[in-house]
């Protein structure tokens, strides 16, 4: 066997085309649908693990789906924006803790995530550098994030702006990086948390400028009276938020109607979800109330039919592919006969041809089995980034 494993070796290092060739199609074989199955079960194990971890979710009436991928896992479709009312109408129901979020903007090409320190607790964030949210204009950086935009507390991380002119003039805001926090291996670990009202001041609805009274440029003053002044668009405006020019910082009307993605509902108990669950049930309500893991669980099986599909796809362009594989060692025995007349001549029998093909399938078999396990184990080690990105982001 061994003089039989020599000699197929030594044929199949000759024609190095046509093995590669063969080894490329049975390795596709055997690990498109071995790295699907492994990438569909992780992100099964990710979109389910923190959906189950959130009990409710309120927002807009529109998408359930957008509004939980929007909210758990901070995707990019934003839903329509509600009124922070609507986390104030939570917390007079006395029956489930608000956690509002603000999920719209991002920051070098990472979402930031408005909300309050009442989240760190709901998802157990911990700092593992720095402090945490205190200051307007503060932010807080996960570990992948942090580690990818090399941030570290004491930098600097400017919001993005969402059209490249913006003709409303809401320009950047240079944040602040108190912290950076513990690595979960979940979202949190791709986002950027602020406050709400740093959120408010991205989008311009909070600012902070220089004094009109003890300005000296006249030239911004538009009107003036004995009990109020009032300046044009020259006035200079802040886009960063320092010591020095924190308290000149504020928002205008009622903040309960400014914007938010949507509400975290954390009931105290079982039946007070149930309660509040019904009270979002009439036509007539503005917002809708979903359970993040029902609408996930329809997502993946979703997700699990078109693998069903894609895995019939995959088993006949395999068989086809084997029929093929089949037909080059056919062809190949074909223009091999003056090869195989001298085998013969030289007193070898039918079983020994046998053998040279069995070894020659069997290195290729081997050779094929290496690069797939070395590539499982490659898409093994990054499978949770690539589902962040392929099915999460």
């Amino acid at each position: 066997m061994i003089d039989s494993l020599y000699i197929a070796w030594r044929y199949v290092t000759y024609n190095k085309a046509k093995t590669a060739t063969i080894v490329a199609c049975v390795t596709l074989i055997a690990f498109l649908p071995l790295a699907l199955q492994l990438l569909l079960g992780e992100s099964e194990r990710q979109l389910l693990s923190r959906a189950a971890t959130t009990p409710l979710v309120i927002g807009a009436r529109g998408s359930s789906l957008d509004l939980v991928m929007n909210s758990l896992y901070f995707g990019d479709e934003v839903p329509e924006l509600i009124d922070m009312e609507a986390a104030e109408r939570i917390w007079d129901s006395e029956l489930a803790a608000a956690i509002p979020l603000y999920v719209r903007f991002k920051a070098r090409g990472f979402p930031i995530v408005g909300t309050t320190l009442d989240y760190f607790d709901f998802r157990g964030l911990e700092v593992a550098e720095g402090r945490s949210l205190a200051l307007l204009g503060d932010c807080v950086v996960g570990a992948a994030a942090a580690e990818k935009l090399e941030l570290s507390p004491g930098d600097d991380l400017i919001s993005s702006p969402e059209t490249l002119f913006d003709i409303a003039g809401i320009y950047p805001l240079k944040m602040r990086v108190a912290g950076v926090l513990r690595r979960t291996h979940t979202a949190d670990d791709m986002a950027v948390f602020v406050d709400l009202k740093t959120a408010w001041v991205i989008q311009g609805l909070g600012h902070g400028h220089e004094d009109v009274t003890k300005t000296k440029d006249s030239s911004v003053i538009l009107k003036k009276t004995d009990s109020n002044v009032a300046a044009n668009a020259k006035l200079l405006h802040y886009m960063e938020i320092t010591d020095e020019n924190l308290d000149s910082f504020h928002f205008h009307g009622d903040l309960t109607t400014y914007p938010i993605t949507a509400v975290t509902a954390v009931p105290y108990d079982e039946k007070s979800g149930t309660i509040l669950r019904g009270r979002y049930l009439s036509k007539e309500e503005r917002y809708q109330i979903v359970r993040p893991e029902e609408v996930i669980d329809g997502l993946l099986q979703n997700i699990f039919r078109i693998k069903n599909v894609l895995d019939a796809v995959i088993l006949v362009v395999g068989g086809a592919t084997l029929l093929a594989v089949i037909l080059v060692f056919a062809l190949s025995l074909r223009l091999r006969q003056r090869e195989l007349q001298t085998i013969f001549k030289i007193g070898c029998r039918r079983m020994t041809v046998a053998r040279l093909l069995g070894a020659e399938i069997f290195i290729v078999a081997s050779v094929s089995a290496v690069i797939c396990l070395a590539l499982m184990l490659a898409v093994d080690q990054g499978a949770e980034g690539l589902v962040r990105r392929l099915f999460i982001r």
